[in-house]
């Protein structure tokens, strides 16, 4: 079946369904009713002539012929989107263009090189400042809503470029004021073993950040070889830290938080004995546009040290 065929609206349902496996929460997500996206599922299943969906009381499964249909699309609909939306951007800041950067962190201060590095050789270019939230980190990149990204390292998406490392952190031991490791002076992974940490929620989106990403931040094992079990769950920072001043778990951070996130309820441990964190600007492969070249040579010109004038 041809894309042109299809409504834009009509795939949307389809992408979203296939993610979530879920109609009430396709709905949801969509805000549309149940007997909606059904109308739609079944639609396009007349038009391919088979089903696309495995449906019980209990689950919902895509078929092959859904699953072939879903890897087709998803392509697709993702560049469509992003031509659309560039064409869009150019229609209503012309030349001079706007380009949208997502954060990982809070921390503007070790990206402010970089912004300045851009607006130097673009100073009449509209920067858009967007904090991405760790439960999903990837989702606006690969949507479209965002043209690059600050995250940290590694990120092994073959859909993804990973720019020069702009800059590195230390991790610190977040826990709550009257945790038995809050008196220390120091901490390590072995200590995790020992107690609760947070992991993403089983409800999160579709676009989960993927466990070797976690695991750089927040390790599954102990160097020791002991497993570190996730007992609590957030997908942001801000539900994250209330979690840990309630006593829920404990969770490794950037060394940045204690910064932006001092609190009288928290305390915030150093962790010498763990390796630096990495944070690299990132962009979609199949979306680079003269703007994000001109931001990744900005980023490998701050990476080595190199002052750019205008």
């Amino acid at each position: 079946m041809d894309l042109r065929d299809l409504d834009l609206r009509d795939i949307e349902i389809f992408l979203m369904l296939s993610a979530e496996l879920h109609f009430g929460r396709t709905a949801e997500r969509l805000h549309l009713s149940q007997a909606r996206i059904s109308q739609v599922i079944g639609k396009l299943e007349r038009r391919i002539g088979a089903k696309l969906f495995e449906r019980s009381s209990r689950t919902v499964t895509l078929t092959p012929i859904g699953r072939r249909l879903r890897d087709d699309l998803q392509t697709n609909y993702r560049d469509l989107r992003a031509s659309l939306g560039r064409a869009s951007r150019a229609a209503r800041y012309g030349d001079v263009g706007v380009l949208r950067l997502g954060i990982t962190s809070s921390n503007l201060d070790d990206v402010r090189p970089l912004l300045d590095a851009f607006q130097a050789r673009h100073p009449d270019c509209t920067v858009q400042i967007e904090h991405v939230h760790f439960g999903n980190p990837f989702g606006a990149l690969r949507d479209d809503e965002l043209d690059a990204l600050v995250s940290w390292l590694p990120i092994e998406e073959p859909d993804l470029v990973v720019g020069p490392t702009l800059y590195t952190e230390p991790f610190m031991l977040l826990v709550g004021t009257d945790h038995p490791l809050a008196q220390r002076e120091s901490a390590s992974y072995e200590d995790l073993a020992d107690y609760g940490v947070f992991g993403v929620p089983p409800s999160a989106p579709a676009n989960v950040p993927p466990d070797y990403w976690t695991a750089a931040a927040v390790p599954f094992f102990t160097p020791s070889g002991r497993p570190i079990a996730r007992t609590a769950h957030a997908t942001n920072f801000q539900d994250l830290i209330l979690l840990v001043a309630a006593g829920k778990a404990i969770t490794p951070v950037h060394a940045h938080a204690a910064r932006y996130y001092s609190r009288p309820d928290v305390t915030y441990i150093p962790m010498p004995d763990v390796p630096l964190a990495r944070w690299a600007l990132i962009w979609s492969r199949s979306a680079e546009t003269d703007l994000i070249e001109d931001l990744a040579a900005a980023a490998s010109a701050v990476s080595r040290g190199v002052e750019i004038v205008q």
